[in-house]
């Protein structure tokens, strides 16, 4: 036989199509099995081949019988049914209302095997396939839903139309994995009685993802009951923190278990009156003056900087990830090698409320101006009315003797 007779550009009649199966090479059939112009009843017979590359051809041929894609949902080979899974999963919600009955109905019933198939990637193929689809039955998202396997549940969990509020209510109810009901917390626009739901079961992931869903309704009791137990919960902190539109009174609870860093973000996010956000502010410097580590891990922290010090490895890069990580007793250690002065100095600095003096630390401890600032900022919480900005962006506004006035003010104490 010449290579033309296995040329799948051209038209291929019923007659030579029988006849290749005939003298059945297999490259031949593999080539048919794929020809979205070959008819039925060859694609049903190669939905049988023992080959299992002409099978996966079938699969994926749209042009294949529904009674074959039947024939293959049940196919032994895994790749054979995920190639099928990926195309039903897509024709099913395309095929036109006014299609057969029974057309729909065979493709549905296809779909609704896939669906509880063995193998988790086939289900969580027709999962991730149909989850944003509304043409699909909602028994067949129902089913996947409560799919034990996460990579099947979670994406129709976190985007099916078709799930509405009381449906989440009794998925949650009924009980399921953290990564489950985080998918519910992440869907947009999410009720507030479902919001209830998942923040009454404490799951950390999953609170924190409904935290961080700015599209969730949450009520002010609701987040009340988070608050209270937030403290212990570092997982939620950020997102507590960097959620829009939040009360005064919330504002206040959460400024007094976070990072400082978490809080000045707090107040940008949710501007408030000067003396209110001051009040805040005064709160958080009250705190974090009061804690304090024992002698024993000061001295440690003390070495480390030293020796992070030798290393060369006290940087810019340095200050904003402990300032960013709240190492706030790692991070006056270390300020205090650079600077080259005593940690109780650099404490009186960071405690003063001066821009000023803190920018003046950051000067003596070779910082680049901008990293004075988020100190300023994050690290300090100087009220806004007292930072201190760079000059053109990039430089200390200050020269080298205004810099050693503010440093020796407190070196005199």
């Amino acid at each position: 036989m010449t290579d033309a007779g296995t040329d799948s550009d051209r038209e291929i009649s019923y007659e030579e199509a029988r006849r290749l199966l005939e003298e059945g090479r297999l490259e031949d059939r593999r080539m048919l099995a794929r020809r979205a112009d070959m008819r039925p009843e060859i694609l049903y017979y190669l939905a049988e081949d023992e080959d299992r590359e002409v099978r996966r051809g079938v699969a994926a041929n749209p042009a294949a019988p529904l009674h074959a894609d039947q024939l293959l949902a049940e196919d032994p080979d895994d790749e054979v049914r995920l190639e099928l899974a990926r195309k039903i999963a897509r024709l099913v919600p395309n095929l036109d209302p006014e299609q057969a009955i029974k057309v729909r109905e065979r493709a549905i019933a296809v779909l609704e095997q896939l669906a509880q198939d063995a193998l988790p990637k086939v289900r969580a193929l027709i999962a991730e396939e149909i989850k944003r689809e509304t043409r699909v039955p909602k028994e067949i998202v129902r089913a996947l839903a409560r799919d034990l396997e996460a990579i099947v549940a979670c994406p129709v969990l976190e985007y099916s139309p078709l799930l509405d509020e009381h449906d989440l209510r009794e998925l949650i109810a009924a009980g399921m994995s953290s990564e489950a009901l985080s998918a519910i917390a992440r869907r947009e626009n999410l009720p507030a009685a479902v919001s209830d739901d998942i923040a009454a079961t404490l799951d950390v992931p999953a609170v924190a993802a409904l935290l961080a869903n700015e599209s969730a309704q949450i009520r002010e009791e609701t987040l009340d009951r988070i608050i209270d137990h937030a403290r212990e919960v570092e997982a939620w902190h950020r997102p507590l923190a960097l959620r829009p539109q939040l009360s005064v009174r919330a504002m206040k609870r959460i400024a007094g278990f976070v990072a400082s860093a978490l809080v000045h973000q707090m107040l940008e996010r949710n501007p408030l009156d000067e003396k209110v956000a001051e009040d805040i502010l005064d709160r958080v410097r009250e705190r974090i003056a009061s804690e304090r580590v024992g002698e024993e891990e000061e001295a440690e922290l003390a070495r480390q900087a030293r020796e992070f010090h030798r290393r060369g490895m006290l940087t810019d890069d340095f200050v904003i990830e402990a300032i960013e990580h709240n190492r706030r007793e790692l991070l006056i250690q270390a300020l205090a090698v650079m600077a080259d002065l005593e940690p109780v100095v650099v404490r009186r600095i960071i405690h003063s409320k001066s821009g000023r003096a803190v920018t003046a630390l950051a000067w003596k401890a070779g910082l680049k101006m901008r990293t004075a600032f988020r100190l300023q900022t994050e690290f300090a919480l100087v009220s806004p009315s007292q930072l201190v900005p760079a000059k053109d962006g990039v430089d200390y506004p200050m020269d080298e003797a205004e810099l050693v006035w503010h440093l020796s003010y407190f070196l005199d104490e």
